[in-house]
């Protein structure tokens, strides 16, 4: 009871059992918010799917976003300053999230990416620039650093179109 489980397709709190059923608090995981749905899980489903305890991410994500642009920008002339921000975001946090991140590897017994943030670049299979974060941070505050990372890009990808442009012109 209580614990946050991924039965197949299916996430949410673990509210209640019984002999004929598993009932489930849906959590959307990409928000780490509860849904307002109950699911009810039979127990044929415990034996036939993989059941995955995901009790970490009351507390702290693994959050993962992307952005998408086109390749008119060098990502690499400011990707230190992207960096800079996450881990100014990530500061307040970042003794309890190293003490978590280990507790996690001890008890799951895997390496997981953090407690620092991680961003990549990439292209599209159409020549789009893609750059994906990767934010270890407590759930509540998850999508907020989201949307700062975000903003933080967002201006300082159009800085640099202005000075690329004003270059080749």
């Amino acid at each position: 009871m209580g614990d946050w489980v991924q039965v197949g397709n299916h996430y949410g709190e673990v509210h209640s059992t019984d002999w004929a059923k598993l009932t489930l608090l849906e959590v959307n995981v990409d928000d780490y918010q509860y849904t307002g749905k109950t699911l009810y899980l039979p127990n044929s489903q415990l034996i036939t799917s993989v059941i995955k305890n995901l009790n970490f991410l009351k507390r702290y994500a693994m959050h993962h976003f992307t952005i998408v642009r086109d390749d008119s920008v060098n990502p690499f002339e400011f990707i230190d300053e992207l960096y800079t921000r996450a881990s100014l975001y990530c500061s307040d946090f970042k003794e309890v999230a190293i003490r978590y991140n280990q507790l996690i590897e001890n008890r799951l017994e895997v390496n997981i990416t953090g407690p620092e943030p991680h961003i990549q670049v990439a292209t599209s299979e159409v020549g789009d620039t893609q750059i994906f974060f990767t934010i270890f941070c407590p759930t509540e505050i998850a999508l907020e650093i989201e949307q700062k990372l975000t903003a933080d890009f967002m201006t300082l990808w159009f800085k640099q179109k202005m000075v690329s442009s004003t270059l080749s012109n």
